[in-house]
């Protein structure tokens, strides 16, 4: 397989189509606001272990939820209608991606979610691209979730609780708004039992670009309704 280097200057990827059938694409860059721009306007993240360069990956097939067709289960309804979590917008992005690098992962043995990663979301969040939901109970932080939004699209990042139902409480909520926001798609990135539960669909990867393609377009500023839900001016 060869390996696509990214110029350490140019904000420039190959194309979705030349990632290896695990997903991989390109190797190297760093994450900078404008280069994370770049790559979630394609579908492309970054996601690596310590002591590894930075990998970009095009997962194919993607998993993905269009928000008009979120399934919530009866259990989580109730959970929702019973006024156990009350929810924020941004009100505690950094801690809430703390929480999800400690979060514990069937499967995986230490965090992705590195210290350059902190920075660098915590820089896209300021750049006003990277948001958190947060989940409260009894005033104290229950769970939540972080992740970008462009355009109509939104870009899961990660999900932690800390008590029960929390984060899938809080990605329903989220999601809900979203689709009252007439936001055409969420990407999951990775599939999960519990993004399938809510009715998140495999797409093949050209499927995924061209809905991306349509809820991004070149226009990747969010409307004026998106931009005060998520505390924009």
């Amino acid at each position: 397989m060869r390996i696509h280097w990214l110029h350490p200057e140019l904000t420039i990827f190959p194309p979705v189509r030349l990632a290896a059938p695990d997903g991989l694409l390109a190797v190297g860059g760093d994450l900078s606001v404008p280069r994370l721009i770049e790559a979630y306007r394609q579908g492309i993240f970054p996601w690596y272990t310590a002591g590894s360069p930075i990998l970009w990956w095009f997962t194919n097939p993607r998993c993905a939820i269009f928000p008009h067709k979120l399934h919530v289960p009866k259990s989580l309804k109730k959970v929702l209608t019973s006024g156990r979590f009350g929810f924020t917008v941004n009100s505690a992005f950094q801690e809430v991606m703390r929480h999800c690098a400690c979060a514990a992962r069937p499967g995986q043995d230490g965090t992705w979610i590195l210290p350059e990663m902190l920075e660098a979301y915590a820089n896209m969040h300021k750049a006003g691209w990277a948001h958190s939901i947060e989940a409260w109970q009894d005033g104290e932080l229950a769970g939540g979730l972080y992740g970008i939004a462009m355009g109509r699209a939104f870009f899961g990042e990660s999900m932690f609780h800390l008590r029960p139902d929390a984060s899938k409480a809080a990605f329903v909520w989220l999601a809900q708004n979203l689709r009252e926001l007439d936001f055409e798609i969420i990407d999951c990135q990775q599939e999960t039992p519990h993004m399938l539960r809510f009715g998140a669909e495999m797409l093949d990867g050209e499927v995924f670009s061209a809905y991306l393609r349509q809820a991004v377009g070149k226009g990747l500023g969010l409307s004026a309704q998106a931009r005060e839900f998520f505390g924009q001016n």
